[in-house]
């Protein structure tokens, strides 16, 4: 290659290389204006007016009780008594690992969505709908979102009011003639101690007929002088074809979703 052409290949080499350091240099020295993503900045103070604390406080509660949201949804909705309910069913059948406790507490948390949703609507149009457009304070929001909620606790128990006066009798309180004069914080104790109650109930009545059942297959087996053999590996068979013959699992969703009515 001739001697001129080299030198320019060098000289331009050199020129791009410079060029690209410059345009670099240049880009870490200026906003980067293609991205536009926000710079998030915390910052930890002492509080300058009780107003700061005030909201700091409000921070930590909101935090609260994002932490304590699972437990709200399971002791506060239809779900404990489903979730109860399913896990007598798998006992009464003698099932180990079939269906895992992971789809039973799927199908406990959407039978709690359709049996709540009544409930969740009128939270959200009489509560958080009128806060986020401004037409109510914090304070209304959480009245109007708690009374449906409370509502339906209630309802749960107006045939047997007997965990309530418990409560109230517990708590020093007089007894109450309506819901308005039950406070929150009696209420949701007793509705927790009815829906256990309920669940072990249905649960014992579920068992029934599959004790029987076992009662029969032992009572075969020691017949026949086979005392060895586990009579839950013969009788488990015989309880799966009655619960699938029955449709044991759309007569059990069925009357779980009307006791609640």
């Amino acid at each position: 290659m001739p001697r001129p052409i080299l030198l320019l290949l060098i000289v331009l080499g050199f020129y791009f290389i410079g060029s690209s350091h410059v345009e670099a240099q240049a880009a870490r020295n200026q906003p980067n204006q293609a991205f536009n993503i926000p710079f998030v900045d915390l910052t930890i103070r002492q509080p300058n007016t009780n107003q700061e604390v005030a909201f700091s406080l409000q921070l930590l509660l909101v935090l609260a009780v994002l932490s304590l949201a699972p437990s709200l949804v399971i002791l506060m909705t239809s779900f404990l008594r489903v979730a109860i309910v399913f896990d007598f069913v798998k006992r009464a059948l003698s099932l180990q690992q079939v269906p895992p406790n992971q789809v039973l507490m799927g199908i406990a948390l959407f039978l709690t969505l359709f049996i709540m949703w009544p409930t969740l609507n009128e939270m959200y149009t009489t509560g958080y709908a009128p806060f986020s457009r401004g037409e109510i304070g914090l304070e209304q929001a959480y009245r109007n979102m708690e009374s449906p909620l409370r509502l339906f606790m209630y309802r749960q128990m107006r045939t047997n009011p007997d965990n309530i006066r418990l409560f109230m009798r517990l708590s020093n309180r007089p007894r109450p003639n309506n819901l308005s004069e039950v406070p929150t914080y009696v209420l949701i104790p007793a509705f927790i101690l009815h829906e256990m109650t309920v669940a072990f109930k249905i649960g014992i009545l579920l068992f029934i007929p599959f004790i029987i059942i076992d009662m029969v297959v032992a009572s075969a087996l020691m017949s026949m002088g086979m005392i060895m053999l586990p009579p839950v590996m013969i009788s488990m068979p015989f309880k799966l074809i009655l619960f699938v013959l029955v449709d044991g699992w759309g007569l059990l969703t069925e009357q779980l979703i009307r006791s609640f009515g």
